[in-house]
């Protein structure tokens, strides 16, 4: 799910500072002319054509023909605006258990390897979303219009088809080439009052089932998914403001769907011996026990014999101990990278998190490497062979997201710390409510999260107590450096 862009007409310095951040991070501008004329080709280019049916029937080169699955009643579920749509689902029951629909937009069925879109997208790594916009990962012509899944209009289709049993768990697991039709484009707002009302039916009743099911399998497994809001911009009459956001159940149930695939991808590639992971190592013991230590500390619970995805299931966040600990926690899920193998599987395979062997496949119009593992899982079900410029990009793969991924995050922090100083620039001196979430190891200070606005930043000051509840004085809004900065009141 892409992050929600806002845009920033009207506000020039905020404007100039989202130009000083893409000068440095050295993001990409517009698409070189040639990488344009490929896109206009090959959108006005039927990939490929479609048999009805279950296409058995093999083509050139040795895989299924593509079938005609327009019948599905596939819809989308994304942030309203969004025309870069990646992913459309169908729900069913299938006895006492489920089946589920999942199209991914079949990116590769645009981009000739070795292409000039191919190299733009290997430079690119990521679309990167700032308030103002997005750089994205592939032209506009194909990530908003002939790749993306957008409603009423046919489109290739990796189509994963996932059975469950009662309870959730996935006995069953394919995927292949479809043309696919849309039918609606939902946000999550309405999906989330569709379920709330009663009113849902089809593939949105059986959402939350589905999506609850998994949920409970991940806590099962030790999975994690942290509770913690996420820091949004939103327009406020000619300016903006900052808030915490908590999201939809509906946004967790339709992750759960991601992530179900993701996992499914994993194991066809490792059973294949090929392919392309993500990858989280578990977190070092003493890290472990320093944040248990801080549970203790902040009188968070946690058992012994809990994990802690049980821990921190279901924590509110505006509990200001929460919060603190919260904030603390994500030391535990760092280090996540790309593990590319051909051959012998690598031995940590896992990913901390998931708490399986997971893959990124569902989001090919925003990251690079979904369209390569997409395309293994596509010849491994197929019973054909990996594509050779497949598996030549596979070692290159972990550097390039890596390059893209941090070029991604900086962006995004330099981005959150611009509004933010923005937002205050004309308040330094007043007092606001805060919690303390972080301590300095090295000297005085810490990290305080203000509510209102929704602010996480420096704080000077003796005797910060992780945690505690703090008066704290703006002192530094700075729209040039992007740096804010309070004292204890």
């Amino acid at each position: 799910m892409p992050p929600k862009a806002i845009h920033v007409s009207g506000a020039p310095k905020l404007a100039e500072g989202l130009d000083r951040i893409r000068a440095e991070m050295e993001l990409p501008d517009a698409f070189p002319e040639p990488v344009l004329e490929e896109a206009r080709r090959v959108a006005g280019e039927a990939p490929y054509t479609a048999r009805s049916g279950a296409g058995a029937r093999r083509g050139p080169d040795g895989a299924p023909e593509p079938a005609d699955r327009t019948d599905l009643p596939l819809l989308t579920i994304d942030p309203p605006g969004s025309m870069d749509l990646d992913q459309a689902l169908c729900l069913e029951q299938r006895g006492q258990g489920y089946r589920v629909w999942y199209a991914i937009a079949d990116v590769a069925a645009f981009v000739p390897p070795g292409g000039v879109i191919d190299a733009e997208a290997r430079r690119r790594g990521e679309t990167v979303y700032l308030p103002d916009g997005r750089v994205p990962l592939h032209p506009p012509v194909l990530s908003e219009g002939a790749a993306s899944l957008l409603p009423g209009v046919t489109r290739p289709a990796a189509l994963w088809c996932l059975d469950l049993d009662s309870g959730g768990a996935v006995v069953g697991a394919d995927v292949s080439r479809a043309l696919v039709r849309s039918r609606e484009r939902l946000d999550y707002d309405y999906a989330q009052a569709a379920v709330d009302t009663g009113t849902a039916d089809g593939t949105l009743r059986l959402l939350p089932v589905v999506g609850a099911l998994r949920q409970e399998l991940e806590r099962a497994r030790g999975g994690i998914t942290l509770p913690t809001p996420e820091q949004e911009v939103v327009p406020n009459g000619d300016g903006y403001r900052l808030e915490f956001r908590c999201p939809l159940p509906a946004e967790a149930w339709n992750a759960q769907i991601s992530l179900m695939t993701g996992m499914a991808a994993a194991s066809m590639m490792l059973d294949a011996e090929i392919g392309v992971l993500r990858t989280l190592p578990a977190a070092p013991p003493d890290t472990v026990a320093r944040v248990r230590r801080i549970a203790e500390a902040l009188g968070v619970p946690w058992p012994a014999s809990a994990s802690f995805g049980e821990v921190v299931h279901g924590l509110d966040p505006s509990v200001p101990r929460n919060a603190a600990f919260l904030h603390e926690s994500t030391v535990l899920l760092r280090g996540a990278a790309y593990t590319a193998f051909n051959g012998e599987p690598p031995k940590d395979a896992a990913h901390a998190a998931v708490a399986a062997p997971y893959a990124h496949v569902t989001a090919p119009l925003r990251r690079l490497a979904d369209r390569y593992a997409t395309e293994v899982c596509l010849a491994v079900a197929a019973g054909v062979p990996v594509p050779e410029p497949v598996q030549e990009a596979l070692a290159e793969l972990p550097a390039l997201m890596a390059g893209g991924g941090r070029r991604a995050a900086a962006a995004d922090r330099a981005s959150v710390d611009l509004v933010e100083a923005f937002v205050l620039r004309d308040r330094v001196g007043q007092t606001f409510g805060a919690v303390v979430v972080d301590v300095a190891e090295d000297g005085p200070g810490g990290l305080v999260q203000v509510a209102d606005p929704a602010v996480v930043a420096r704080c000077d000051g003796d005797g910060l107590r992780l945690g505690a509840r703090v008066e704290a004085r703006l002192t530094r809004a700075d729209v040039a450096t992007r740096e804010v900065r309070f004292t204890v009141a």
